[in-house]
């Protein structure tokens, strides 16, 4: 059986990605309906993975570099 133990999260809630990614919240729903920010929901709950957070920050470092 795996055990998945990690001390950081593997998934923030929208007000953790807007403190993370210093954006607003509607910011950031338009970034995930936009497809831009991949997430998911838990019953009620919207979590955007951390994986998504770095790739959307890694695409804007390579935007700009450009």
């Amino acid at each position: 059986m795996l055990t998945l133990v990690t001390s950081e999260p593997q998934a923030l809630t929208v007000p953790e990605a807007m403190t993370a990614l210093k954006l607003s919240r509607s910011k950031i729903y338009d970034l995930i309906r936009s497809k831009q920010l991949p997430s998911y929901t838990s019953g009620r709950a919207r979590r955007i993975p951390v994986d998504a957070i770095r790739h959307y920050m890694q695409d804007r470092l390579e935007e700009s570099a450009a």
